[in-house]
Parts: structure tokens; sequence; C-alpha cells
């Protein structure tokens, strides 16, 4: 067997490996996520088996370094089989202090041998219905024991979640403030699970008029004849059946709303609370996963309690009223009515276990099609150019055909299960009819009470196969709710404990003082540096790409906090300021500007909503916007779709510079805002910053040196973080230093 396992991405707190073992094995998948799980400090681990991928996210408590030993030792142990996870659970317990005598591992015996001995009795010198009796009670402990089982499963892997403090259910927490609305949807359900047993029951009493010309329930009501019984039964039917359909009706609308609602408010709380998170955290983790949290994840928690919730509601209800009816009515039938349950309940969980694995793989093929569609349709150019329009349409449907076989793989075990569910329903009628109708025949049982119930077992078999659905959507709902609030876990900016901000008062000197700051898993990106940026003055910070330059914008911006020293705004290190009044008072730009999905105006227009049309006009003549925004169509109108796709680079580059430039903010940071356009453009845009730039502090970061070739003062970063030269350009040139063979390479100049 393949033990290879070799890291293919390290980021601190999280590594994704590619492991062979588990490709194509979905067991192998599952009992590698799982032995990896039992390792103190591993938070999530999971294993993918149609691409050998595994997923480990790690906290501090395990170095980096280590992760790869405990892969390997964990894939070892899964590769041994049954008996290497046996040893590395042994290991384990080994490890942890003995626990305590349970009590109930001395109870729970002597209950069942002492149950077991009186079942014997009953069994051998009993009457016929003890020995129903005791028949009944072997599949009620038959069914408890499938349950506690697939619960027991439900709640090992859950047991991260549960151990992680949570003062109520998960459940109780994501219902939060609509409990209200849970017990009035609750409160129908039940009422319309009554009624449909209702219903059942006048339907029995109506072939009982039809076969013995009379119902002796009815005739108690005043209804002695056989045609007043009919009419009498008619609108009973009449009325229950109106009664199912409204009760099912406004249910399923509470359902339905309580989920939209729980759906509504998780989302709105959790995007809030992401919208607050250290940037540090937040480009920690990858978008889609935020995403797909805001957006699977609480969707799964609003779902369970649409569909989910309800028809567990159904299935206890239907539960309750029909084991104690049968055993008050007709105590010697009830164990062949209700024998498919323990079977049924099997069979459900079984095939959901079983089909799990059969989802996965397909909705991975899935998801490899769609992505691979995508892809191809985004890249027509390259394709086309390439010539290879027929060798895309062969791997899509390559791809294709696995999806299809992978979906009938999963449809036949759907329909397998589906089939098998009705044959025990369907065996349990037989058994049903067979001994109540000897029992009828042998004058121990009623026809009268017989009728009505013989056909209300088989209401709730149609509904037990959806039990192993349900624990599945359980389990979807206990991960989702736990990968919602691992983003809830993240800490927040912290705020500054200085009063507010005023905006019109910052002069905008920038000290930094013996700042060190590194990015987590690499070198220090700054060390021991120290620069002044002047108040009202343009200050260039050029060098070579890893230099620091955007590290200090993000620094001035608090996107970044320093690990030692201090940063400095007017005298004020930023960390005491509120975020919000710093990030009023500076205009920034970044490398990669970032368009919404909107018109021109309304990009313009952000963060500054309130600006008029002519000061949206007048920022864009200013970055020197206006000119292209002119020869479109709809103008400032114009719909620039997502991310600014129907914009060159140095269109979105100028728009994003109007923005900054509206937001008129008494300092300015400008992060390579200029490299995607052309050098015609750039001069105009630099001219029309000179003017703007009086009178506020602009820093300007830039690989171009002809952008900063007017700055008032020049730092030029070494790679180490430091400061290797300062001075203005023609101070510079004059030195013939690093800066001056930087502008001889791009300008072809040579420096006198």
């Amino acid at each position: 067997m393949d033990l290879d396992a070799s890291p293919r991405s390290v980021i601190p707190g999280r590594q994704r490996w590619d492991v062979k073992l588990v490709l194509g094995r979905p067991r192998a998948a599952e009992v590698l996520a799982a032995a990896l799980l039992r390792v103190p400090g591993i938070r999530e681990a999971r294993a993918n088996p149609v691409t050998g991928g595994v997923l480990v996210r790690h906290d501090a408590r395990v170095a980096a370094g280590d992760v790869g030993r405990i892969m390997r030792r964990a894939v070892a142990l899964v590769a041994d089989g049954p008996a290497g996870t046996r040893r590395a659970a042994s290991a384990r317990t080994a490890a942890e202090p003995a626990p305590r005598p349970d009590r109930g591992s001395v109870v729970r015996p002597v209950l069942a041998v002492g149950g077991g001995v009186a079942a014997g009795i009953a069994l051998i010198r009993g009457s016929a219905l003890s020995r129903q009796l005791v028949a009944l009670g072997g599949v009620a402990v038959a069914t408890a024991a499938v349950v506690r089982k697939a619960w027991r499963r439900t709640v090992e892997g859950a047991g991260e979640r549960s151990a992680s403090g949570a003062e109520r259910h998960p459940l109780l927490e994501i219902v939060g403030p609509h409990r209200r609305r849970l017990c009035r949807a609750s409160a129908l359900s039940v009422a319309c699970q009554v009624s449909e047993m209702a219903l059942g029951t006048f339907l029995g009493w109506t072939a009982l008029v039809l076969i013995k010309g009379e119902a002796a329930p009815l005739a108690r009501f005043g209804l002695t004849t056989a045609s007043a019984q009919l009419w009498g039964l008619a609108g009973l039917v009449a009325l229950a059946c109106a009664a199912v359909a409204g009760l099912s009706y406004s249910s399923n609308l509470q359902w339905r709303g309580l989920g939209q609602d729980i759906e509504h408010d998780w989302r709105g709380r959790t995007y809030a609370h992401v919208q607050h998170l250290e940037l540090r955290h937040l480009e920690g983790e990858r978008t889609t996963r935020v995403a797909g949290a805001l957006t699977d994840d609480v969707r799964q928690l609003g779902a369970f309690f649409a569909t989910s919730a309800n028809d567990l509601l159904h299935l206890g209800t239907g539960l309750a009223l029909l084991v104690p009816l049968f055993l008050l009515l007709a105590p010697q039938i009830a164990w062949i009515a209700f024998l498919p349950v323990p079977v049924i309940a099997w069979l459900s969980f079984h095939y959901q276990s079983k089909v799990a694995a059969d989802y996965a793989v397909s909705g991975e093929h899935r998801a490899r099609l769609h992505s691979q569609l995508v892809n191809t349709l985004e890249a027509g150019a390259t394709v086309k150019s390439f010539c290879t329009e027929d060798y895309e349409a062969a791997r899509i449907d390559r791809l294709s055909d696995r999806s299809r076989e992978s979906d009938r793989q999963t449809d036949r075990s759907t329909i397998r299960h589906a089939e098998i569910v009705r044959l025990c329903t369907t065996g349990s009628m037989a058994g049903t009819l067979l001994i109540g109708g000897r029992a009828v025949l042998g004058g121990s049982l009623p026809f009268e009470v017989f009728s009505p119930l013989i056909g209300l077992p088989q209401m709730l078999m149609l509904r037990m196969n959806r039990l192993g659905g349900i624990v599945d959507q359980y389990q979807r709902t206990l991960a989702a709710h736990d990968r919602v609030q691992r983003l809830h876990a993240l800490p927040v900016e912290a705020d500054g404990t200085d009063g507010p901000l005023d905006t019109g008062q910052v002069r905008g000197e920038f000290v930094l003082k013996d700042v060190t700051f590194a990015y987590p898993g690499r070198p220090p990106a700054l060390q021991d540096l120290s620069l002044t940026i002047p108040a009202g003055q343009v200050t260039a910070l050029v060098g070579a790409t890893g230099s620091g330059k955007t590290t200090i914008a993000k620094l001035l911006m608090r996107f970044q906090d320093a690990e030692s020293g201090s940063v400095l705004l007017d005298g004020q290190d930023v960390r005491d300021l509120p975020r919000r009044d710093l990030r009023h008072a500076i205009g920034f730009v970044a490398q990669d500007p970032f368009l919404f999905d909107g018109t021109i105006a309304d990009n313009i227009r952000y963060g500054s909503f309130g600006a008029s049309d002519e000061a949206v006009a007048e920022a864009a003549r200013m970055a020197e916007a206006h000119p292209f925004i002119a020869t479109l169509p709809d103008g400032y109108g114009a719909l620039i779709g997502e991310r600014g796709a129907a914009l060159s680079g140095g269109q979105r580059q100028r728009i994003a510079l109007a923005r900054a430039i509206l937001k008129d903010a008494p300092v300015v940071i400008l992060d390579e805002a200029t490299s995607a356009v052309d050098n015609e453009t750039e001069a105009a845009i630099q001219r029309t910053l000179r003017v703007f730039a009086a009178d506020r502090t602009m820093v300007i970061v830039a690989h171009r040196l002809s952008t900063v070739r007017h700055a008032d003062l020049v730092y030029v970063m070494d790679k180490g973080g430091g400061v290797a030269e300062q001075g203005t350009h023609d101070e510079l040139l004059a030195r013939q230093g690093l800066y001056a063979s930087l502008w001889q390479l791009q300008a072809g100049e040579p420096t006198a």
C-alpha cells in the first residue's frame, strides 16, 4: 500500500497534504481524519478520497514542522488497519488519567440480566399476551440500540465541537431569539400529525361501516343507522382533510419562515463580524472559505429547521401517539405492527453512512466539472490562440462522463434503499393482517378496534426512511455551526483608547520609531526602522520588491500593527487612535485597486456617498479618468462588471485614484497607484496631483522612479527592511548610489 504523503501548501496554522493512501478510499479518508483529530492541538482535519488531499488546521501547541511527523504517523497507523487505529487509541488512552468508575457500568449489566430473566420467564410460563408484550419490548430495545449507536456516532463526530465549552446545545444557540416561532411551528406540526392520525381512524371506521353495517363508537353519538354513520364519517373525513391541509400549510410556512429568519440573522451577524476582523486574520483565511461560511454554512443552519426539524417532530409525535394506542387497544398485535421500526431505522442509518461517501465523490466530480467549464470559458482567448477547442471539448466530455457514472452509483443506492423500506412496510402490513385477523377470528381482538388501527403504523413507517437523512442533516448542521463559530471566534480590530480624532485638525506628520514587523512564518519585513514623513509634503518610498514599502503603508493605515516600536501621527501613537477616525483621515489607493460591480459613478463615490455628481466628475478629471469615461455610451452610469472587468488596468487605477481624491483626506497614500497607466497619462496625473497635494501629506509607493522625481523627500528601502538612502531626486542622483543605479536602469540616462 502506498504510504506517500507530501505537503502541498504550508502556512501558519493550516497545511494541505497529498496522501495517496486515501485516494479512492472513502473509509480510509474518514479514519485518517479521525486519527488526526485525536492529536491535541489539531483543530480540524479533512481528507478527500477523490483528490487525495488532506487539510489540517492546528493551533500554537503544534509546531508547523511537527505536522509532517504527525501526518506520516497517522498514515502508517491507518495503513495498518484496525490494529493500527486501536494502537493509536490505546496510546492516547494510556496518556490520559484513568477514568473514574461509572455507576452505570455496574447498573446496566444488572438491569440487562434481570430483564432477560424476566423476559425468559414470561416466554416460558406466561400467557400469550405476555409473550406478545415481551416481543414488543424486544422491538423497542432493538430500536433504542440502533438509534443509540447512530447517536453516539454523531456525538463522537462532533466531539471536538462539544468540547469547546459551549453552555447551551448548538441547536439552541442556532435558534437564538426565534424560540417563540419555534414553539409555534412545533405546536402546528404536532396538531397536524394528530389530525393525520384522526383522518386514518375515520377512514378505518368508514371501512367498518361498509363491512359490518355499523361502527359501534359512532352509535354512542346517536348515529345508529349505517346511512347516518356514513354521512357523519364523510363530514369528519372532510374536516380532518381540511385540518391536515391547513395545519400542514401553516406549519410548513412557520418552519420555512423560521429557517429563513435564522439564516438571515446568522448571515447578518457573521458578515458584520467579518467586516470588523483584523486584516491579518481575514487575509489568513481563504476568501472561498469565508464566503462558504457566509453562504453554504449559514444556509445549512436555516435548512435544518426548515425541513429536518419538522420531519423529526412528525416522527416523534407519531410514535408517541401510536405506541400507547396499540398497547391500550391492541397489545397482541403491537409487536408485529412495529417490528419494521428497528429494521427501517438501521437501514436508514446504514444507508446514510454508506451513501455519504458516494455523495462526496459525486459532489467532487460535479465541482471539478463546473470549475473546468468556468475556467475554459474565461480562458477563451488562450484556448483559441492555441487551437485547443477540441482538446477542451474532449476534457469536458471526460469529466462529464465521470460525473454521470458517480451520479448513477448514488441513484442506485437511493432507489435500492427506498424499495427495501417499501418491502418492509408492506411486509408489516401483511403480518398485521395475518396475526390481527387471527385474533379477530379467535375473538381476542374486536373487529371494531382492529379496523381503524390497521393502516396507522404504515403512515409512520413511510416517515422512518427519513431518519438517516435527519441525522445526516443534524451532523451537517453541527459542522456548519462549528465553522461559523470559528469565524466569530476570530478577534475583531481593537480600537484606540484616546478620544475622537478631528480630521480637520490632522497635520499629517508620521514618525516611525524603531519599528519591527514580520508576517507570520516569514523573516522581518521591517527591522528597527526609523523614518519621518513630514506634514504637508510629498514623500516617496522606492526600492526593490520585498523591501517593506507596502508594509509601511499598511502600518500607517493600521491594517497591521508593529511588533515593536511605534508609529506616530502628529505625535500620537496610532494604536491609541480610533481606527475609523484614523482611516477617515487617510485616502488610500492599493496596488491592485478593487472596483465593485456597479456604475463608474458609484465606484468613485464609494465611501463619500453624499458627494454630488459635479464633485464626482471633478475628481475624475483630476485623476485623468474623465476623457475615457466621456467616450462610454452611458458615461458615469456605465456598468463595469465584477472587479471592474469591463475596464483596463489603467482605467481601474484612475477610477480608484478619483475615489481617493473625492475623499479629500488630509493624508493620501498611493501604493503603485499609476503603475498600469501609460507614460503620457501618468505625466498628466502627476501634474494634477502636484496641485492636489498642496497643504496635504502624500505618500507615494512606487517602482517606477519617474513617478517620484518631483517628491519633496525620497526614501530608498533596502532588502533588509531599512532605509538605504534618503533625499530629493536630484540629491540621490548626485550621490551615485542605489537610487542613481535604479534611475539609470529605468530611464537609460547616465547620471552625471
